[in-house]
Formats: structure tokens, sequence, C-alpha cells
């Protein structure tokens, strides 16, 4: 076995990535991983040979059908096979079969972290330059906030995720929502070079579909303002821990009662959360909830928009004054669409569009204040929503992501093509 140890940022789930293994492979050669709640830097970690999927080549199979038959690209066989011409694809050869879907520039590599986000927005602007990057503020300890901006038109729509910490697996099924409008539009010749890569595309120019969507309409008629990670301080916190050199070590340990894992984290890294900060009846969450200092989850802060999180998103929206909001949580499978009866009157009709379009529940819900979706509602009169997306524990498990992220997609290309 190799030797590995163990940097900054690694998680059991991202070393296990890295080495193509399974998380649970690493831990039945490293079962110590079991019994602490985080990778530690310095620590090592035994790893056996890649557990790469191999296979013999058939009578009469070549290259471009094995890579067919698999549902990879031909550019991805050939770059797993590097030292194989096409032509040297022949019966009885052994070859390596790519993982699926390498040529997405959003998937999960371990835990989707904030630095996998800032990578993966820069190779999404640089491949699709029609895409906008930027950021509306920075967190607590300084982080930026990234957006990104799709379409020139008039209607304005917005979207966030990973407002909650243990949420941040609503960031990637957003983006990866991202990348596939922006693969249509490119694969239409419309934007980007819209060059065919291979012969299981459309040619250039072919009006390309998203989940029933025509993201041609979308960019013509439509200005999507996507922010992916609200919370990048209290992300980072829930997937790594923390260590005594952090400068909030204390402070974080006696928020989380002691808790040396902090999977249950919700707020941001000053202990308040975010989605109780908005100025909509906030005094009554404040007594509602009970929390009166710091803590993982409830506490709304001192005064409302005390964060500069929550402070960002306010700022973003009062500025560009969207059409129509959309806050993606996680879970539950339900969707609310209702803030003491300042709703515009279509706001249910579209909520149970949504619902039907993703197999959630349209809920009116009470008894609730200081969200970022009341806020908009109150302030703007306008129809927002927030979404549970999947069922379970947070932080979801990752095996769920690709049944989210469709979801996730569908939802929004209903919002779209209204």
């Amino acid at each position: 076995m190799k030797e590995y140890i163990v940097q900054k940022g690694d998680t059991l789930h991202r070393v296990a990535s890295a080495f193509k293994l399974s998380a649970d492979t690493l831990i039945a050669d490293n079962p110590w991983t079991a019994t602490q709640p985080y990778l530690i830097c310095g620590q090592l970690l035994y790893i056996r040979p890649s557990m790469d999927r191999k296979y013999v080549i058939q009578p009469e199979e070549n290259a471009r059908r094995i890579a067919k038959q698999f549902g990879v690209e031909l550019d991805e066989l050939r770059l797993a096979n590097s030292g194989l011409a096409e032509y040297e694809f022949v019966e009885g050869k052994t070859i390596t079969i790519p993982e699926d879907h390498q040529d997405q520039i959003v998937r999960l590599r371990g835990e989707y972290s904030y630095e996998d986000l800032k990578e993966d927005l820069g190779a999404l602007a640089r491949k699709y330059p029609f895409i906008e990057v930027g950021s509306i503020g920075t967190s607590v300890m300084g982080k930026d906030i990234p957006y990104i901006r799709m379409g020139q038109g008039t209607r304005k729509i917005h979207a966030n995720a990973s407002v909650h910490a243990n949420e941040w697996l609503t960031t990637p099924c957003l983006l990866r929502f991202i990348e596939q409008y922006a693969q249509a539009l490119s694969l239409t010749g419309e934007q980007g070079d819209g060059q065919l890569h291979d012969e299981r595309r459309e040619p250039a120019g072919t009006p390309q579909w998203v989940y029933g969507g025509s993201p041609q309409d979308f960019m013509e008629h439509t200005s999507l303002w996507v922010v992916p990670m609200v919370n990048p301080d209290g992300v980072e916190l829930v997937q790594q821990g923390v260590l005594p050199t952090h400068p909030m070590y204390h402070e974080l340990s006696k928020w989380n009662e002691g808790r040396a894992d902090y999977r249950g984290w919700k707020a941001n890294i000053r202990g308040v959360d975010l989605n109780d900060q908005f100025p909509a009846y906030w005094e009554e969450e404040v007594r509602r909830r009970g929390k009166t200092g710091p803590s993982r989850r409830d506490y709304a802060g001192p005064a409302p928009l005390s964060e500069p999180e929550s402070r960002a998103l306010a700022d973003l929206t009062e500025r560009e004054q969207f059409d129509m909001v959309l806050s993606i949580h996680s879970q539950g499978q339900e969707i609310y669409w209702n803030y003491r009866d300042l709703e515009p009157k279509e706001s249910r009709d579209w909520a149970l569009q949504l619902a039907a379009a993703t197999g959630y529940r349209a809920v009116k819900l009470g008894g609730s204040d200081a969200g970022y979706k009341d806020w908009f509602i109150q302030r703007f009169g306008k129809p927002g929503f927030t979404v549970e997306v999947g069922l379970g524990v947070n932080p979801l498990p990752m095996r769920d992501y690709d049944d989210i992220a469709a979801e996730v997609g569908m939802l929004m290309t209903t919002v779209l093509s209204w």
C-alpha cells in the first residue's frame, strides 16, 4: 500500500475520491478513521491500489462502441488509455473505463467545498464566456461570496443555496443546472463555438432542451442571478471541523456544546442562523426561537442583518429588484410559498406547478418569520419560495446528489419557462 499524509482541507471522502476508492474501502484500511469525526493534518493513511474499472475488449468492438456502451465520452476513454491509439483497441486487450461524466465541470470529489466552488466557477467562466462571475461581498472570515449571472432579459430571477452550513449539497445541485444550461446554449452555436466533439452530439445550431425547457428562450427573456454558497465559513466548518489553532476555536466549541463533530451546524461562523436574520417580524422570530446567544442553529443574531453574509444577500436583492426568488435548502421535499398573506395571489398556483415538476409538496407555512423568502415577499410583494430538497438528515448523503440535482434542474427550468 501507498502512504499518504493528510493535508489541510482533506476529508475522508475527498481523499478516497482522489485515489478512486470508496470511503468504506479507505476506512477498512485505516479503521481509526471511523473513530474520529475529521481527519487531522499530519495523520498517515494507507492507500491500496486504485479500483479503476477494467474491461476486456470483446470481438468486433471498437473504441466508439465501448464509449457508448459505458456512457462516457470517446475523448475520455482515449485519455484514460493514453498509450493506445484508436486502432489499437483490439479484441482481448484490457482497458480502463473512466468514471462517468468526466466532461462535467461540476461534480463531487468528496464533500463539495468552497475551494471546489471557486475552481468550478473559474472553469465555467472560461468555457462559457457568456457567464458572468463576481462577488456580492465577503463572509465573516473574509471569503468572497460568489455570484453567477446568465442572460440579458428584463425579467430577473434569483436563486441561492447553502444558507445553512450543513446543507452544502444544495450548492453543486444548483451549479449543475447552470452548467447544463450553459452547455446546451453552447451547442446551439448561439453562444460559444458550438463545435461538434463526437458523433453522439447534435450539430451546431440545433436547438437544445434541458428538462423540457429552452435555454435559448431563457437567455433572451430572463436574467438569472445565482448565489451558490451564501455561508462559506459555515460550510467549511461542517466539512472540516476546527483545530485549536483556529482564532475562534474556544467559542465554536462552546457554541457547539462541546461536540467535536460540527455536521449538525447550520449557522455562520459567529453562531448566527442566516435564515433568521432578515427584517420581517424579526423580533417575533427571536421570541419564538428563544435563543439569546450564538449557537449552532436558531440564533437570530443581535439585530437584523447583523451578519455580512445576510447583509450582502439583502443588498444584492435591493439593488437588482428581482421579480422572483428561490432559496434552496434541505431537506423535506417541500415548497413554501406564502408569508403572512402578503404574497401575490398567483404564488400558490406557481408553487403547485413547481410541485408537479419535482414531485414535492406545496405547503402553506405558518409560525415562521425573518427568513429570506419572508422578507422578500414582505418588502417587494413579489413571489418568493423556499424549497427543501431531498429527504433524510443533513448533511444529505452524497449518493443522493444525482437525484437531487435533477430535481433542482426541473425546479429551475419550470421557473424560467414561465
